[in-house]
């Protein structure tokens, strides 16, 4: 099915060339031109992803993020925005925005952005998945490797909920740290060494086979050898 895509922004010209793109790339478009309505519209309609400006008159859309957020709405959200500040990034994020791009913008950037978070979205509406004999669901967090139950901690479970999402895709560093422990960390990379060997010391505990594997300069991997 076509995604539907809602555009919350003030400016008539900016809306209109968004939406003249969006509608060209084949997906649903309705937009919005004010807070108010833009929040209406966001609850009211089914969708798949907001595009929705930080400044905009009768509700801003860091607090368009909050209520929709606050009453469990997954929708995904890219905020479009002049603030480049590393906290105002920071700010939108916490709010629960999904991505953030700065104007002004490409719009082929725009357009890679949004097939890139719907494409996320799509991986992260599959509640139950599984790689060889490892079973993760995402709805309980419960992980099984066979009939053995896994006790993970949060950050783990998510460090292994991204590669199995990602079978036999080769992930580096980089890759890792963005997804799993977020936009703007910044600290020492031996981060995922350390929890990488917290996986395997329990995915590996009944003496099962090794499935998380190192790809020396390059990252890791979750494969069968």
């Amino acid at each position: 099915m076509t995604a539907h895509i809602l555009v919350v922004e003030d400016e008539p010209q900016v809306a209109q060339f968004i939406e003249l793109e969006l509608r060209y790339e084949g997906y649903q478009v309705t937009v919005a031109h004010d807070g108010i309505s833009g929040l209406a519209a966001a609850r009211e309609l089914e969708l798949d992803l907001i595009l929705l400006d930080w400044m905009l008159p009768g509700l801003s859309g860091l607090e368009i993020c909050r209520r929709l957020r606050d009453t469990g709405n997954k929708v995904q959200i890219v905020l479009l925005t002049a603030k480049d500040e590393v906290g105002d990034r920071v700010a939108g994020l916490d709010a629960g925005a999904d991505d953030y791009l700065v104007k002004p913008f490409s719009i082929e950037e725009l357009l890679a952005r949004v097939r890139a978070r719907l494409r996320r979205f799509e991986e992260e509406e599959k509640e139950l998945l599984e790689f060889a004999d490892l079973t993760l669901n995402r709805k309980t967090r419960e992980v099984y490797r066979g009939d053995r139950w896994l006790e993970l901690t949060a950050k783990e479970f998510d460090l292994l909920e991204y590669f199995i999402s990602h079978p036999r895709q080769v992930l580096n560093r980089e890759q890792i740290l963005e997804r799993v422990w977020g936009y703007e960390f910044i600290g020492d990379s031996n981060i995922i060494e350390v929890y990488i060997r917290y996986l395997r010391t329990k995915m590996e505990a009944g003496g099962e086979k090794r499935l998380i594997q190192t790809m020396r300069g390059v990252g890791y991997v979750l494969r069968e050898n």
